[in-house]
């Protein structure tokens, strides 16, 4: 199916697009837009494993505001430019390589959606845990957390439905705010989010409030609107309701499970390990969110239950019947692992087999030899 999407956004139609337009004539016509996408992801990831090994259990802000370097709020600020940079020109670059394809499409909002949940485990580093004064609980963490991914997911299922993608606003203005929150905290100090801003409020309640805002109050109703756009249109892609509300089925499986795991974890698990059980939830629904893509792009039906929730229902179940014992942490370890490798392996699996169908290389313009 061709690829179609909508950019409505003021701030990126007026602001970010003629700097992009700018920035991509300095980059080289033989860089295949793949290594670009890919570059930029390679450096939010970076960013995170340097951020955890600073802070691994996202207390450094709060308890002790030295523990992370300025050099590193300040390296975020410019991983997260090139990033949303690196992002944002990808597929001006391969109209202009002529070489957009399948591949790059899936590429694209593949990484994206793992990427989505490394920028928010990220920018929990700078607000820190609850430490009774300011800071933010873990469980407001992961409703934070589901709420962007929920986000990312509502868009995709749109297109699933409309065949166009319509740019969530929140996205360029998200990355706008990152930016100046990690330029913030390595000017100022993470001090700046630990005092009240406004009527008692911090900075880090302010951004909370603006995103459940965004999120249930523009994004989601705009994703309604759109498919029933779509439907008086007559240009629905898909007849019955079952079918057009079949990706949703995996993904609010996956967020109940989780929850029922977090509300009900003997040991308190996500508060013992937010780290990684954050990690676990933004890479399981990343592969979850991949099929949906997978399924948009070539017109297939998704599975109505993610192969995923079969081990993680049972971990759950063994975690809060108390069979696991003192072995939840251990157990979250061994979960996380996997899902991270299978994740991977999908990734890499997926490319190469689009890219010997496509017959073109994954990060290069060289055509491939025909056999």
């Amino acid at each position: 199916s061709q690829y179609s999407a909508v950019d409505t956004n003021p701030l990126s139609v007026y602001i970010m697009q003629p700097i992009w337009n700018r920035i991509i004539k300095i980059v080289p016509l033989w860089i295949a837009p793949n290594l670009l996408t890919f570059s930029g992801f390679v450096m939010i990831l970076f960013n995170y494993f340097l951020i955890s090994f600073y802070d691994w259990d996202y207390t450094a802000s709060g308890t002790s505001p030295g523990l992370v370097p300025t050099w590193v709020w300040l390296f975020s600020a410019f991983t997260t430019f090139c990033a949303y940079a690196l992002d944002s020109i990808d597929g001006k670059h391969a109209r202009r390589t002529q070489s957009s394809t399948p591949l790059g499409e899936l590429f694209d909002h593949g990484l994206d959606s793992w990427a989505t949940s490394i920028f928010v485990l990220s920018f929990f580093s700078v607000c820190s845990r609850d430490n009774g004064k300011a800071g933010v609980s873990v469980y407001t963490m992961y409703i934070y957390l589901s709420i962007v991914l929920f986000n990312f997911m509502c868009s995709h299922w749109e297109k699933y439905n409309t065949g166009v993608l319509f740019l969530p606003w929140g996205y360029d203005i998200s990355q706008v705010v990152l930016i100046a929150a990690y330029l913030l905290t390595g000017t100022v100090g993470v001090e700046v989010w630990q005092k009240p801003l406004l009527f008692g409020y911090y900075i880090t309640d302010l951004l909370v409030i603006l995103l459940i805002g965004f999120s249930l109050f523009l994004s989601f109703p705009q994703t309604l609107y759109n498919i029933y756009r779509a439907y008086l249109k007559k240009t629905l892609k898909n007849d019955s309701l079952y079918e057009g509300l079949l990706p949703l089925v995996s993904p609010l499986l996956l967020f109940v499970l989780l929850t029922v795991w977090v509300v009900l974890s003997p040991s308190n698990i996500l508060a013992k390990q937010p780290r990684l059980f954050l990690w676990m939830v933004g890479v399981a629904f990343s592969n979850v969110i991949c099929k949906v893509i997978m399924c948009q792009m070539s017109s297939t039906r998704p599975e109505l239950f993610h192969w995923f929730l079969f081990p993680l229902a049972l971990a759950v179940y063994a975690a809060i019947s108390g069979l696991l014992g003192s072995m939840e942490e251990a157990a979250l370890g061994v979960l996380t692992a996997l899902v991270t490798a299978a994740h991977v392996h999908y990734g890499v699996c997926v490319g190469t087999q689009l890219s010997e169908h496509l017959n073109i290389y994954i990060f290069s313009l060289k055509k491939r030899v025909q056999e």
